[in-house]
């Protein structure tokens, strides 16, 4: 007994369907669905002004660019990159200031969001935190632990934040050097507050002591708390090489196959060791270059992963 298929695609059945003007079932165009375009994130950049009376630095802290990195810098470069998105770090030489950066989410809605700075020694409520995070723009909280900043992990003074910004459900991105292991408590204590790891958990206080292999060990060891997760970060400023920095790999892949792609973002810090590499080189780099990442990782890797973790949703957009 003859299919409909069969009978559709043969010669009386062709015919018959000519004489109705349709044409055979092999012969009608298949409907395809238009391919997605891949939204990509940068998931750390700096903006700054020109340090003024108005606009004071802190006092002995240099910057990673001698002239400011303002909005007109980066738009130009992310457009022709053709990143979609870029969390704004406001940087360490404005001390905790957030008003330029928060300027440019309320400016470039679309475009940017903002991970804010907050003094650790004025203690807050989570009721503060979540009014705090309101301001339109504000994704979270970004914390560096470096030098003598960080005491504050081990002298009680930031021992107020963990609990609050857990319960008031503000993300916090942070950036250290040889005190990552102090985190594993903090995450068992606390697996509802999201904790993300700057630069792969390196610094340049890291390159300088020669220990990226250790930094790298001890990002790994932090895997197994499914509520930190890691930006592959900043790779071109610690890198020996030039693009695509090649040393830099194993790393990168090390912490891909801890965290897998869901817990891992793409981010060009592209104001640290500017002059390593272009704005595309960096993008490029993920791209094109590792070659153990599969379309579908680099879907995550380059911004679906972090809109998810920071819940940068459209509305807030």
């Amino acid at each position: 007994m003859l299919s409909r298929r069969t009978f559709l695609n043969g010669t009386l059945g062709a015919g018959l369907l000519a004489s109705q003007g349709a044409q055979p079932i092999s012969a009608q165009p298949m409907q395809t669905q238009p391919a997605k375009k891949r939204t990509i994130v940068d998931a750390q950049v700096h903006l700054w002004q020109a340090n003024s009376p108005e606009r004071p630095w802190v006092a002995g802290m240099k910057p990673q660019l001698p002239e400011p990195f303002t909005i007109e810098k980066l738009l130009p470069l992310m457009d022709e990159a053709g990143v979609d998105r870029a969390i704004i770090v406001p940087p360490s030489w404005e001390g905790d200031r957030i008003d330029y950066a928060l300027e440019a989410a309320q400016r470039y809605p679309s475009r940017f969001g903002v991970m804010g700075r907050l003094p650790l020694k004025t203690q807050m409520t989570a009721d503060d935190l979540v009014r705090w995070k309101a301001r339109p723009g504000l994704l979270g909280i970004r914390l560096t632990f470096l030098g003598a900043t960080a005491a504050a992990l081990t002298d009680g003074t930031a021992d107020w934040l963990w609990p609050a910004a857990e319960k008031a459900g503000v993300p916090i991105m942070f950036l250290t050097a040889g005190t990552l292991p102090l985190f594993a408590k903090i995450a068992e204590r606390h697996p509802n507050l999201t904790l993300i790891i700057d630069h792969m958990g390196v610094s340049s206080q890291v390159v300088t002591e020669k220990k990226i292999p250790v930094a790298i060990d001890d990002a790994v060891a932090l895997a197994k708390h499914q509520n930190i997760s890691v930006k592959l970060s900043a790779a071109p400023a610690y890198s020996s090489e030039t693009y695509p920095f090649g040393d830099m790999t194993n790393y990168i892949q090390r912490l891909f196959d801890a965290y897998g792609p869901q817990r891992c973002y793409w981010g060009t810090d592209v104001t640290n060791g500017f002059a390593k590499a272009t704005y595309r080189e960096r993008l490029a780099h993920f791209m094109q270059e590792l070659k153990f990442l599969s379309e579908e990782d680099r879907d995550w890797i380059m911004g679906r992963a972090i809109i998810a973790r920071l819940k940068w949703s459209e509305d807030r957009s």
